[in-house]
């Protein structure tokens, strides 16, 4: 017999103000209880559970296998005839095949005590991949002096255009440097230490002026970047936390964000640092932006103070991870919910894998994908009052049915991501980087890094190799006109001019 039952069976025997207080103490403990477990489960998850969030629906006969065993029924016994087949013999593994563009460096060997007058009818050939470290050289710029006759004076050839005039590093060392720690997840001081085996001893001082001279020199493709990221139509949003070393707060971290925002349409990703989480730095990105931004269910951006009209788009994969943590506290209705979301992401699929247009989009999404929307809503709306609203589940159907219209407005056009999975994948460069140099040294440094990141991240979008992109951009930014600095931006840019 349960507590509420023993409760239950007192209550002739008892005052009806103890029994009600006693009930609804009991209640009050179950349901902490029961939020506890669901704490403990999620503690659990953090600790020794897997990150990803796959979710694989088991058969309903798997599922009989954890009821009691007294409420299975009976087994029967029957005969079954059937035929089994063979076990096929795995082959061997295919060697892949080297790429092409690689440079080969031939090695002849010949056969050892070879007779007189062999002939050779062929060649057994052998490839294997092979390594050189990164080279460090000195590029030594001569310009040779000439006095002109009847002493017209000297000519000298002008001095080719220099990323850092003052400074001893090339274009290609400062792009090295920048593409290691923003790309390669190395500190400064790490670099430092490959240097050194590498015969080359840079302080760590020296490393960090380079880089920040770099910044300094491509403020102005950035500032370029951001312009052309805001005239976008169509933009997703996230903001990610990062530490940053504070004067106002001696031994401790100030926790500051880098807020992301990703043109899809135009490939286009910039990151801007702030201080605070609150909506001041978004307000002022937007201030002039009209059209959709799509993010989490964030308050800030639900209450945006913007000049135009904006309409925002929700992110179905935050609402689906709401349910996923939902499964330990109730199996069967977060299920049921992530069997939905499954059908959704697989109209998706088939859509990125056909590669439609627009207009083919819309009609898809509005045949297949609507009438899924509408059932899930219906089911959402008539479970809300049957779960406990603090429970994983009540906040997993509480979080969606209140951003719902923005969850579904993704089908209204064929643009539309259902997602914001590609701001949070320009995103997670910057999780890794966390790991390896644990904070920026200050809040211009934290502003520097998301320069940095704005543009590998774009390069990245464009599939561009980052080194050789910023290596040519730095040789070329000096002499660069300010009308055509969007020619240097990753998406634009011809390294053959």
């Amino acid at each position: 017999m349960s507590e509420v039952n023993e409760i239950a069976s007192l209550q002739e025997y008892i005052p009806k103000e103890l029994y009600e207080k006693a009930l609804y103490e009991n209640r009050k403990s179950l349901h902490e209880i029961e939020l506890l477990k669901q704490q403990l489960s999620e503690l659990r998850r953090l600790i020794f559970g897997a990150k990803s969030e796959r979710f694989i629906a088991l058969p309903q006969e798997q599922l009989s296998l954890f009821v009691d065993a007294q409420q299975q029924p009976t087994p029967q016994t029957e005969q079954i005839n059937y035929t089994r087949n063979k076990k096929v013999v795995k082959q061997k593994p295919v060697r892949q095949v080297l790429p092409a563009h690689l440079p080969r460096v031939e090695e002849i060997v010949e056969p050892t005590q070879l007779a007189q007058g062999a002939k050779k009818i062929g060649e057994e050939i052998t490839e294997q991949l092979e390594y050189n470290p990164a080279q460090i050289f000195v590029r030594r710029i001569v310009r040779p002096k000439y006095a002109l006759p009847n002493e017209q004076g000297i000519v000298i050839a002008e001095l080719p255009t220099l990323a850092l005039p003052k400074s001893n590093a090339g274009a290609s060392m400062l792009a090295h440097i920048a593409v290691s720690k923003f790309v390669d997840h190395l500190p400064l001081y790490r670099q430092r230490q490959i240097f050194k085996r590498q015969q080359l001893d840079i302080s760590d001082s020296t490393i960090g002026d380079w880089l920040s001279a770099s910044c300094d020199l491509l403020r102005p493709l950035y500032d370029c970047l951001s312009k052309k990221v805001l005239q976008s139509s169509y933009l997703q949003m996230d903001e990610s936390p990062i530490g940053v070393q504070d004067n106002h707060k001696k031994g401790s971290l100030h926790t500051g964000y880098q807020w992301v925002i990703h043109a899809p349409v135009e490939r286009l990703t910039l990151f801007q640092y702030d201080a605070s989480r609150s909506r001041n730095l978004p307000e002022k990105l937007l201030e002039n932006f009209s059209g959709t931004l799509q993010t989490d269910g964030y308050k800030v951006y639900q209450n945006l103070i913007i000049k135009n009209q904006l309409t925002l788009l929700g992110c179905m994969a935050h609402a689906r991870r709401y349910f996923d943590k939902a499964l330990d506290n109730d199996s069967v209705r977060a299920s049921h919910v992530l069997k939905e979301f499954q059908k959704l992401y697989a109209l998706e699929e088939k859509i990125r894998n056909r590669e439609l247009d627009v207009l083919a989009i819309d009609r898809y999404r509005n045949r297949f994908a609507v009438p899924i929307l509408n059932d899930l809503e219906s089911w959402l709306r008539q479970n809300i009052y049957e779960v406990l609203p603090k429970s994983a589940i009540g906040k997993a159907i509480a979080y969606t049915l209140n951003i719902w219209e923005n969850l579904r407005r993704y089908v209204e056009n064929g643009n539309y991501l259902i997602d914001n999975n590609r701001i949070e994948n320009a995103i997670r460069p910057l999780a890794l980087g966390r790991k390896n140099y644990l904070f920026a040294g200050s809040h211009a440094s934290a502003q520097n890094t998301a320069m940095m990141y704005s543009f590998f991240a774009t390069c990245k979008v464009n599939q561009i190799e980052p080194l050789a992109w910023l290596a040519d951009v730095l040789t070329k930014i000096p002499d660069q006109k300010a009308n055509t600095l969007e020619q240097l931006l990753p998406i634009s840019h011809n390294p053959q001019k």
